[in-house]
């Protein structure tokens, strides 16, 4: 997916990098662009817009990286099967699915024949869980709730 490459091309990592290295790579970047490094209204607007940039594609790769899937791959595995799809929506193949529980997670690189099978399947759940769940990286995007 673009978004991922290039959120690995400004952070200048390449796909196998760990959370360490991740983490590192970050803090150093910011410590170069913190907007409070600048005096000038211009480079600190712009040193705001690369942050902001930095952050987000620090947040996100941390969001699918094997430790942060292994993490919470027990939690997914229980949310997939025991979990009914409530909605699903796909939008430059990111596909985007929510569950009963709460929950919501998104695919990437889901190629559109793929999407379009799952919208014209008998049971899209069975589906998603044969040919989705498994197959393409995701991410979290809705925590379950807590029981209070």
């Amino acid at each position: 997916m673009k978004k991922i490459v290039d959120y690995r091309k400004l952070l200048n990592v390449d796909k196998t990098a760990e959370l360490k290295e991740l983490k590192t790579v970050y803090r150093t970047l910011m410590k170069d662009c913190h907007p409070d490094k600048f005096q000038q209204d211009e480079e600190k607007s712009a040193a705001e817009a690369r942050s902001k940039d930095i952050i987000e594609a620090y947040h996100f790769l941390v969001s699918i990286a094997p430790e942060t899937r292994e993490q919470h791959l027990e939690t997914y595995t229980q949310t997939i099967t025991t979990s009914n799809i409530m909605d699903f929506e796909y939008k430059q193949q990111v596909l985007n699915v929510q569950f009963f529980d709460g929950s919501a997670y998104e695919y990437f690189d889901v190629p559109r024949a793929i999407y379009i099978k799952l919208v014209n399947a008998d049971s899209p759940g069975r589906f998603a869980r044969r040919h989705i769940f498994s197959e393409f990286p995701y991410r979290n995007v809705a925590k379950v709730a807590e029981p209070a």
